[in-house]
């Protein structure tokens, strides 16, 4: 990949940042499930992208999870397309531009290495 389609999946990745907050959070119940687990630890980001569980949650915290993967997975797709790149680059792209430096203290998150790290 060249320099400019690196460019253009990095700033549509980036501008996918606010139209991916709503595709991300299907619901505001599912958004609370979600927060709830990553704040206990349960649930973390992960370098592709998408959630990933760290420990066992409720069957209502797993639907959830895969809600927001599914609107992330669609959202990837619809930025790569744009950008000329894969679902894969435009969601590691999103984690290492947004989703990253969201993360608060005491959360956990997947590095591209494949380790569970808290923040």
């Amino acid at each position: 990949m060249n320099h400019r389609k690196l460019f253009v999946a990095v700033a549509a990745v980036a501008a996918l940042g606010v139209a991916a907050g709503a595709a991300v959070a299907q619901t505001a119940s599912q958004k609370a499930l979600v927060d709830q687990a990553k704040a206990a630890g349960a649930v973390g980001e992960q370098a592709d992208g998408y959630l990933g569980v760290r420990t066992s949650v409720q069957p209502d915290t797993q639907a959830a999870v895969a809600a927001i993967n599914a609107g992330r997975r669609q959202a990837y797709a619809r930025s790569a397309a744009d950008a000329g790149t894969t679902a894969e680059v435009a969601g590691a792209r999103m984690f290492e531009t947004q989703l990253l430096p969201r993360i608060s203290s005491g959360q956990w998150y997947k590095n591209a290495a494949g380790q569970w790290v808290q923040r």
